[in-house]
């Protein structure tokens, strides 16, 4: 009769669904009543995992230039130390007659395009692309400046005699590399590069604070070097520069 009763309530039990056991021979996990859901926008793992992600997509885009604008703080830092020997090339060539009219017509006093069959001629003789730049019109010639990284150069026409001279001043690659550095006479393309690379570092910095935060609790020396590379620079300015 016990033996009976006992292999009831086994199974009555096997049968229950609150206490049977899977196929897969694991218990069902029971959740604990009364205990929210965790909360994503405060978990650490989340926030870990999207700063890595964020900080390496950010190292990537800046990464060249980062390279590029550590080499040429050095530079820029040492440039009356660094020999430069500008080179110097100068190009003569005269206007056609047909064509010395229209520099004669043109205003006494402005600044205006170069007419466009000048500025053709001027491409095909002196190989130099003066169309849509803004010339300087005087009484005596007309003056076309042709800035450029790492050099200059100039274009003048004579009003009179159509006397045509191009000189070009080229400093070397140093004075090249620098002039990206600064953003001098580089052009659209280049600003519009250097704002995406300047917000790429911003968001570099940023993530890797938040990852410096993240990772402080097992590494003491984590703040202390923090506040070393915030007091140092600060020091330097207060102490040595006047």
């Amino acid at each position: 009769m016990t033996r009976m009763l006992s292999d009831k309530a086994g199974s009555d039990a096997k049968n229950d669904p609150a206490t049977s056991t899977p196929a897969g021979g694991r218990p069902p996990q029971r959740g604990r009543p009364g205990r929210a859901p965790k909360n994503k926008w405060t978990s650490r793992s989340f926030w870990l995992r999207h700063m890595q992600q964020w900080h390496w997509i950010s190292a990537a885009i800046s990464l060249v230039g980062m390279l590029l604008f550590s080499v040429t703080g050095i530079t820029l830092n040492h440039a009356s130390q660094i020999d430069a020997s500008p080179r110097v090339r100068q190009v003569e060539a005269k206007l056609p007659p047909d064509m010395l009219g229209h520099v004669k017509s043109g205003p006494a006093t402005a600044k205006g395009a170069v007419p466009n069959p000048i500025a053709d001629w001027i491409n095909t003789r002196v190989r130099v692309d003066v169309g849509g730049r803004i010339a300087e019109w005087s009484a005596s010639e007309v003056y076309v400046a042709l800035p450029r990284p790492g050099g200059d150069a100039w274009l003048t026409i004579d009003r009179s005699s159509g006397d045509v001279t191009y000189e070009q001043t080229d400093r070397g690659w140093i004075a090249y590399l620098n002039d990206l550095h600064k953003g001098r006479n580089t052009g659209f393309a280049w600003s519009l590069f250097l704002d995406v690379f300047a917000l790429a570092c911003i968001v570099f910095c940023i993530t890797g604070f938040v990852l410096l935060k993240l990772h402080a609790v097992g590494r003491p020396s984590t703040w202390p070097m923090v506040g070393l590379g915030i007091a140092v620079p600060i020091i330097v300015l207060i102490i040595f520069v006047h």
